[in-house]
């Protein structure tokens, strides 16, 4: 007995078109761009913090050690925590905020973190290496916007200038395709990002706070104040040295930006070299008024000379700037403590170490009483004498009352001679 034999060829002939199917390939590619760079030497000025490209001699970033760190705020902040309501309004007074920036702002996806009431992170080196490394997104003095505001657990994220990441940070970095062939998610040639951000925290939760404390804890850091370019530019520097800007003075160890701010753009340029040091030379003036020569190399005004018409020309090369400025995080104008100890109750003073107390006196510090002698000395004080013929409760200083005049027709009045025949007064 045979057996039925299929051949393989009628089986696949049979087998049913629902069953085959079509696969398809989907291929997620990372996408390495390859980037071409080229061997570049830099040099870091550790005392100014500027940084120099030695192959072509110019100055790519500057930061003064004077931001290394902030003065800490003191805004009192309540207990209860941040509802959904004020969470709403919160966001829309901070969103699309314009301010100036007090300190150099870096780029980077991590961003700047500052505690409320308490001090900046990265601080001293690490800010200044931050900076360096990532590029500055706003230099003091320029204008910023806010926007994008994130409100998370126990902090406040905010974006400024369009803030660090591109639009879609990951999916422009994903293809999709069948087999070898794939096309990017998002198709865009977006510029790099120029913003920064800057990261608010809280300690434990976040309190429920109104738009002014938020620009208040970070006055530090953005002033949100009216003000001009040059104001928001000076309110960043020590008193003397912005006297001298808005005087428009030039000052030897200033940076090219306090020379734009105080100057303005020169009126001619001239690049030369002294020895192995290349400088440039800004040309304020024209004669016969008076015309200043501002030396500068990398970042810094190195020598100033003033030319007058008649005169040798005056020159200094003396840094009056590096004074100024903190490199050691402290505070710019430390604030003069206004308190001293006031000893209350019994006191007991010792007569051998303590002198005794001044008795109490209206006079100011350093007045003197008048002397006994001359028109300045003192009498004793004598009480005003009663005027005569006063009747009682009448005001003594009151006028007298003036006596009704008689008519024209009357008969002129005679008065009774006197009793005792005397001649009337």
């Amino acid at each position: 007995m045979r057996g039925k034999m299929v051949s393989p060829v009628k089986y696949q002939a049979r087998a049913p078109w629902k069953l085959v199917r079509i696969a398809v390939v989907c291929a997620i590619v990372l996408v390495d761009r390859p980037i071409v760079t080229r061997a570049q030497t830099i040099t870091v000025d550790t005392r100014t913090g500027a940084i120099t490209n030695t192959s072509t001699g110019e100055t790519t970033a500057t930061v003064d050690r004077r931001y290394q760190q902030i003065t800490p705020t003191n805004i009192p902040l309540p207990n209860n925590e941040l509802d959904a309501k004020t969470r709403l309004e919160l966001i829309r007074v901070l969103q699309s905020e314009q301010g100036f920036a007090m300190r150099p702002f870096p780029k980077g996806h991590r961003g700047l973190t500052l505690v409320a009431n308490g001090k900046l992170e990265p601080a001293g080196e690490g800010y200044l290496n931050m900076v360096t490394a990532e590029g500055i997104s706003a230099k003091p003095g320029e204008r910023v916007v806010l926007t994008d505001v994130k409100i998370e657990h126990a902090k406040i994220v905010f974006d400024l200038n369009g803030g660090p990441d591109h639009k879609h940070r990951f999916l422009r970095h994903i293809q999709v395709g069948t087999g070898p062939a794939t096309v990017p998610i998002i198709q865009t040639d977006d510029p790099d990002p120029v913003g920064a951000r800057l990261t608010l925290v809280f300690n434990g939760h976040l309190p429920e706070l109104t738009g002014a404390q938020v620009k208040a804890l970070l006055a530090p850091m953005i002033s949100f104040d009216v003000k001009t370019p040059i104001q928001a530019f000076t309110d960043t520097l020590p008193p003397k040295l912005k006297e001298a800007i808005l005087n428009h003075h030039v000052l030897v160890g200033m940076s090219t930006d306090m020379l734009l701010f105080a100057k303005g753009p020169p009126e001619r340029k001239s690049r030369e070299m002294e020895g192995q040091m290349p400088f440039e030379e800004w040309i304020y003036g024209k004669p016969p008024e008076e015309v200043q020569f501002v030396r500068i190399n990398g970042n810094r005004v190195i020598r100033v000379e003033i030319a007058r018409m008649g005169e040798s020309p005056i020159i200094f090369t003396k840094d009056e700037v590096e004074g100024m400025m903190r490199t050691d995080g402290s505070p710019l104008n430390p604030a003069r403590s206004s308190t001293r100890p006031v000893e209350l109750g019994d006191v007991v003073r010792d007569p051998d170490t303590q002198a005794p107390l001044a008795p109490p006196s209206l006079r100011n510090p350093g007045e003197s009483l008048p002397t006994n002698s001359g028109d300045g000395a003192m009498k004793p004080v004598q009480d005003p004498k009663p005027k005569p013929g006063l009747e009682p409760g009448v005001n003594p200083d009151a006028e007298p009352e003036a006596e009704p005049a008689a008519p024209a027709d009357a008969p002129p009045t005679v008065k009774p001679a006197p009793a005792d025949g005397t001649q009337p007064k």
